[in-house]
């Protein structure tokens, strides 16, 4: 289902309750999202690069879904594209996102979308580093929410814990 987010109003659609089968992690009530988080989000929006939280963040950690808290991306496959959104060489499991043509545009892109909660997450092209697959995850930092290495097993996301062994 297509959304158009009219300037000025707010977005009259709400998801409610369901379950991530991914993670068995309830979906966070739309309602409870900032404005930016739902723009993205549920109306395929785009935030100002280098004006986002997580564009040039270098701390060690998971990137997950803001909707879901579906586990979408990691710090280790993170890198800076030079672009101003946060850029990941590939996600966590390539069954955590889903891949759609977008032309919205006049040039035909890859939409990066949540598997779970369908949350817009961004677009991949094939311009990123080639030692790592050639592949960059332009993602919007409001779909997601950074959760520190440190933090991981607290917030439920344990099994993760192993990727930031030394």
């Amino acid at each position: 289902m297509k959304h158009i987010l009219l300037m000025g109003l707010a977005p009259l659609t709400l998801m409610t309750g369901g379950h991530s089968a991914m993670a068995e992690r309830p979906l966070k009530d739309i309602s409870e999202l900032s404005d930016m988080q739902r723009y993205v989000t549920q109306h395929d929006g785009t935030e100002r690069a280098f004006d986002n939280e997580y564009w040039d963040n270098k701390e060690p950690g998971i990137y997950v879904d803001v909707v879901s808290g579906d586990p979408l991306f990691s710090s280790l496959d993170k890198f800076d594209s030079g672009t101003g959104w946060p850029s990941f060489t590939k996600p966590l499991q390539s069954k955590a996102v889903s891949e759609h043509t977008d032309t919205k545009l006049f040039l035909p892109r890859t939409e990066v979308r949540s598997s779970n909660a369908d949350s817009h997450l961004g677009h991949v092209f094939n311009d990123g580093p080639p030692e790592h697959g050639g592949m960059r995850y332009c993602i919007n930092s409001a779909a997601l929410r950074f959760i520190h290495k440190d933090d991981l097993k607290k917030e439920g996301y344990g099994e993760f814990l192993s990727l930031f062994d030394e």
